[in-house]
């Protein structure tokens, strides 16, 4: 299973996808239509249409993407999409106008543009609600039959929120030799019958070996026969994978990184990151330039103008390498005065008015596109921790030391779905994130962590 399949491009949301864009597509030709009265009187004024109908298409689903709105396993409350697809309709909008200078060519009429945005946003509220009853009514659910009742089994009943369910659908659970604790909230069935017969009587689409000790226990032959006859068998360390977007540390072998799929860097790899890493951060120093010197102003008018602007702060990078990450300050100068390592809290003492504004919308990271600029960081990456903390959580929680086979980066897929990490708890849930992506990193995955980012900074999510 390829990984863009496993985070972005499942089938609802390539549907959804699809029939979004068909919809702004289509919005441009309805308002010339209103406008013009037909797309021929248009062209002989104007210009072809279908080129400008394509780019306003592209650059309105980046713009949604951009907001978050495909993100599978978002609780979907339909005022907060109404509000989203509003804000990613403006800035949508924003950067048309923008363009539009820069190639005349693409220019709308001012007409058809007002009628092709309001007709987009209707068109747009309409596709969701649709989406939102179907998905919630399981029509896009996987028929899933777990074979295993016990401890490992129990991984899949953690589940429990509407949200993280949306993929799949237990139809049955199949206790297996072996199990122990059996997990009394599954819905057993009686093993009286073969596998197959119990999965064709399920109508399952998938079943998932969950069971506590496979040796001598897997029913191979049965197995075998339903993976023909076209089910699909999935382990479960896998399927928790699809599901969740992380893995779990606590159900891994070490063999298993070795095994499986993913966790190859080549260097075709290593120069296309480099190649998004130089263009992503010229770009936002070309673009933010103005922002940073008002929060560098900001900060010496409340902090007086001999307080530092920036804070330099040793982090543990790829390989294990130590170097100084660059931020804006702010807390108070005197933050670790006694030179201790400590956690962020939520409502930090030590955080200053204008920190608490800056952290929000993570501007406080903004000078860290030079250490980018220096190859010390990525642009998409685990976050880089502080040397002290490394030390203590790689005693702790296995596997920790894994997070440093890439680059950190500014943001990163922990960043995207997990809130900030400030607990030894939360490090190993942020880290069961970042080897996901360690092991399913791509360039398009990059582009998407990338996007949605713009979500995090712009209703400030996760910050402390």
């Amino acid at each position: 299973m390829s990984v863009w399949s496993k985070t972005f491009a499942r089938t609802p949301l390539v549907l959804l996808a699809l029939a979004e864009a068909a919809v702004l597509y289509a919005s441009v030709y309805f308002a010339v239509v209103v406008a013009f009265g037909g797309v021929q009187f248009f062209e002989d004024s104007i210009g072809p249409l279908a080129p400008k109908a394509a780019v306003v298409a592209f650059v309105m689903l980046t713009s949604l993407i951009a907001m978050g709105l495909y993100q599978f396993h978002q609780r979907a409350y339909f005022h907060e999409i109404l509000v989203r697809i509003l804000v990613g309709v403006a800035i949508g909008s924003a950067v048309l106008a923008a363009g539009y200078y820069v190639f005349p060519s693409l220019n709308l009429e001012p007409r058809v543009a007002a009628v092709a945005v309001l007709t987009a946003v209707v068109a747009l509220l309409m596709v969701r609600y649709a989406f939102v009853q179907s998905v919630d009514e399981s029509v896009f659910r996987r028929r899933t039959l777990v074979y295993g009742a016990g401890e490992r089994a129990s991984a899949i009943s953690d589940l429990k929120r509407r949200a993280d369910r949306r993929g799949f659908r237990i139809v049955g659970t199949i206790p297996a030799p072996g199990d122990t604790h059996c997990d009394e909230s599954a819905q057993a069935l009686e093993f009286d019958r073969s596998i197959t017969e119990l999965a064709n009587e399920r109508r399952a689409d998938e079943i998932v070996i969950a069971m506590d000790d496979r040796r001598g226990n897997l029913p191979i032959r049965e197995l075998l026969d339903l993976k023909l006859g076209g089910v699909e068998v999935i382990d479960l360390l896998e399927f928790l994978e699809r599901e969740t977007g992380k893995i779990r540390v606590d159900l891994v072998k070490p063999s298993w990184f070795i095994f499986s799929r993913g966790f190859r860097i080549s260097r075709l790899r290593r120069f296309s990151q480099r190649v998004l890493d130089l263009a992503v951060s010229i770009t936002l120093l070309l673009l933010a330039w103005p922002v940073m010197l008002a929060v560098a102003i900001c900060i010496k008018l409340e902090d007086g103008s001999t307080a530092p602007v920036l804070y330099r702060q040793r982090r543990v990078g790829l390989g294990g390498r130590s170097f100084e990450v660059l931020k804006f300050r702010s807390m108070t100068p005197d933050a670790e005065a006694d030179g201790r390592a400590v956690w962020a809290q939520k409502n930090d003492k030590r955080v200053t008015r204008v920190g608490s504004v800056i952290r929000k919308y993570r501007l406080d990271e903004l000078p860290q596109v030079l250490n980018v600029l220096a190859g010390q960081m990525s642009i998409v990456g685990p976050r880089p921790e502080r040397p002290e903390f490394v030390e203590s959580l790689s005693e702790k929680i296995p596997f920790y030391k894994e997070r440093h086979a890439v680059k950190p980066g500014v943001t990163g897929w922990a960043q995207l779905r997990y809130a900030y990490g400030a607990s030894e708890d939360d490090a190993l849930e942020k880290l069961q994130y970042d080897l996901y992506y360690i092991k399913n990193q791509n360039f398009l995955l990059d582009l998407m962590i990338i996007l949605q980012t713009v979500e995090v900074v712009i209703w400030g999510k996760g910050a402390r």
